[in-house]
């Protein structure tokens, strides 16, 4: 199988499992809160990779450069889901979904100024595309209408995790060529349940799960364990291709949380943020090409 077939399908693996991923994520953050969701799905995630080195050979010759970035790694990785289910919490699914999407425009604007990745035409009109149909979506157009300017609820917070998101999968793409897929992998989740200990022991946040459901927290368990298996093939595929394709293909998965959130949650947008998903959504896939 070809590099290029390879890099497309690692990249779809990733929209898929990062879609039901964020609409779950999008779910509980309103039934327990975004910290607890984050935590103990990355808990579960990191113990289904844990499971992986039964199966794969991880490389334990870390360079000096990888052992500096790995934790810088794991907190912005942190610091992106954290504000991104925030938005979830508070603000409409879909429209929370369609202005991630920034995320993809951010990978790639470091990659071009910092890794000297280059974007064809076609790209560049697609991240044109992507940046006109987040605006459409994410703002209020009853209150423009008022004369007054305010983003939707959320937007504010899913913009702050869409920048962190773009640092976090270029360091990633650094990491895992010189350390494998596997190995990147296991070592950010480790670094993501040790920062988010630490973070609730000096915020004194409570991290029990005492009153939730079973189904809920089975639920927690599985959205962790998608996400780990969507972020372990993107690294996977970031060792055979470059993030400048790869990112852009996954970074699609609003089309799956934007139709889980229609068909299950009811989500409700009006027709000018509907062409704004859809915009960002084709600029997405134009990025691809």
């Amino acid at each position: 199988m070809s590099t290029a077939i390879l890099s497309i399908l690692s990249g779809i693996a990733g929209m898929v499992g990062w879609g039901i991923y964020d609409f779950l994520g999008g779910v509980y953050a309103k039934q327990i809160g975004p910290f607890k969701s984050f935590f103990w799905s990355q808990l579960a995630g990191l113990i289904s990779v844990f499971l992986l080195i039964f199966i794969f050979a991880i490389s334990l010759n870390v360079p000096v450069l990888v052992i500096i970035l790995l934790p810088i790694a794991a907190i912005i990785y942190s610091a992106g889901y954290l504000f991104f289910f925030r938005g979830f919490e508070i603000g409409n699914v879909s429209i929370i979904a369609a202005t991630m999407n920034l995320w993809a425009v951010f990978t790639m604007l470091f990659a071009f100024v910092f890794m000297g990745q280059r974007l064809s035409s076609i790209q560049f009109l697609g991240v044109l595309m992507i940046i006109s149909g987040v605006t459409l979506a994410s703002i209020n157009w009853s209150d423009i209408r008022n004369h007054r300017f305010q983003l939707s609820s959320g937007v504010k917070e899913t913009i702050f995790g869409a920048f962190f998101f773009g640092v976090f999968w270029n360091i990633s793409e650094i990491i895992t060529e010189e350390i494998g897929w596997l190995s990147t992998t296991l070592i950010v989740k480790f670094g993501i349940i040790l920062f988010l200990m630490i973070f609730a022991l000096l915020t004194k946040r409570r991290l029990g799960l005492g009153k939730t459901t079973f189904k809920t927290k089975c639920m927690v368990a599985l959205m962790g364990i998608i996400e780990a298996g969507a972020v372990a093939i993107v690294n996977y595929g970031l060792t055979i291709g470059d993030a400048i394709l790869i990112t852009p293909i996954a970074s699609a998965l609003s089309i799956v949380t934007i139709t889980l959130a229609i068909i299950f949650l009811k989500d409700k947008v009006t027709k000018l943020q509907g062409l704004g998903i859809m915009t960002a959504i084709a600029g997405i896939i134009v990025t691809a090409f």
